[in-house]
């Protein structure tokens, strides 16, 4: 089969869709397909995976969007290719998986955080993104057509599609997948032995970690409050908050500082060895204020390490009995009550073995067997 995949960069540092893609690229060559990956620009590449960079032309980003959607659909038309699966919304696709979540639930996610004033402020915002607009108007006419297959990644996004596009018909979801290492590699010892000695944190001591390239839109700030609530008043004496991700950690530096967590609270900055991170924690949080299936916690799982997120975030509907969901990032009661349940040791040993028990619905291999179910229907 041949296959097209549509992304406007190919860059795995930037985050989940990329790293998604890749992996199913992999995936569906190691299956003898003929994938090729049409992208602005890519800075990732693999043997038997075709890349089309088509270039960002344009001095602003809506134009370049509008150029990249007018050379795809001219591209797609000039090769011969049995499936068009497009993460954005592209007029002529066969495919829409919205990697990012829909237009609009983008949006509502950043409403929900703050005062009145700053969302306010949002909605004016977006007026003004010509970017957005652009979008939405695109992803209205994808949804608006019956011979695209839409493939939320989530019910919570498929939920979208119905509140957004009265769209319930041709929408499948298919839950992320993730491609990890064994959870049993002899590597991991010594990468949880590492970072911490590298941080001068305690075999012993607890280490929740929050990974995220957005860290407003992951709750880094509520997170930093709840665990600042946590230590304070009967937490582990040594007990530590890493922040792993790329963006700017100055304010939320300060807010640890002013909440006396000043020592505790972590900034490790971008990486691409994220499982030696993972190896280092005793559990995951992800407080998304918007999220439609989030590898973390998928990754996170499938090592048997349990997570504390929220109902935002589509990948709370697999984990089961294999962490805990609180309701909002704000409800600090909740997560303070979370972070105590995760600190005992016997507590978190059952939740990892529930983690395990589902890490074979996690995997990217079943992933790619829905998604070719979807290409030969």
């Amino acid at each position: 089969m041949k296959i097209a995949l549509i992304i406007e960069r190919m860059d795995t540092f930037r985050g989940g869709r990329e790293r998604s893609l890749a992996q199913i690229a992999v995936e569906l060559t190691r299956r003898e397909h003929e994938v090729s990956i049409i992208c602005q620009k890519a800075s990732w590449s693999h043997d038997g995976v075709k890349i089309r960079q088509l270039g960002s032309k344009g001095l602003f980003r809506a134009e370049q969007l509008r150029n990249f959607i007018t050379q795809t659909q001219r591209t797609i038309k000039e090769e011969t290719y049995d499936i068009i699966h497009s993460t954005l919304p592209l007029p002529g696709a066969d495919i829409y998986q919205p990697r990012g979540g829909t237009v609009p639930a983008q949006v509502a996610g950043r409403l929900r955080r703050g005062s009145a004033i700053r969302k306010f402020r949002v909605l004016l915002d977006e007026q003004l993104k010509v970017r957005r607009q652009i979008m939405r108007k695109l992803e209205r006419q994808v949804a608006n057509d019956p011979r695209v297959m839409c493939l939320p990644g989530s019910r919570l996004v498929a939920e979208e599609f119905n509140r957004y596009y009265q769209r319930q018909t041709g929408v499948k979801v298919i839950y992320n997948g993730v491609d990890t290492p064994d959870a049993e590699c002899p590597e991991r010892a010594q990468w949880r032995r590492e970072k911490r000695e590298q941080l001068k944190i305690g075999p012993d001591d607890f280490v929740l970690l929050s990974v995220a390239n957005n860290f407003a839109l992951k709750g880094v700030s509520e997170t930093i409050r709840a665990f600042a609530k946590w230590y304070h008043h009967g937490g582990k004496p040594q007990a530590y908050l890493i922040v792993v991700g790329d963006d700017k950690p100055w304010a939320y530096r300060r807010l640890a500082e002013k909440k006396g967590v000043g020592g505790q609270v972590i900034f490790a900055g971008a990486t691409d060895e994220i499982f030696q991170w993972y190896a280092a924690a005793d559990a995951c949080i992800l407080l998304s204020w918007y999220d439609p299936c989030s590898r973390v916690v998928l990754e996170a799982t499938c090592w048997g390490i349990p997570s504390i997120t929220t109902v935002y975030n589509g990948a709370s509907e697999i984990l089961d009995e294999g962490g805990i969901v609180v309701n909002s990032p704000t409800d600090c009661r909740a997560v303070v009550a979370a972070m105590d349940s995760l600190c005992d040791a016997g507590r978190r040993g059952e939740l990892s073995q529930n983690c395990l028990q589902i890490v074979e619905k996690l995997s990217m291999e079943r992933h790619v067997d829905e998604l070719l179910e979807v290409y030969q229907s």
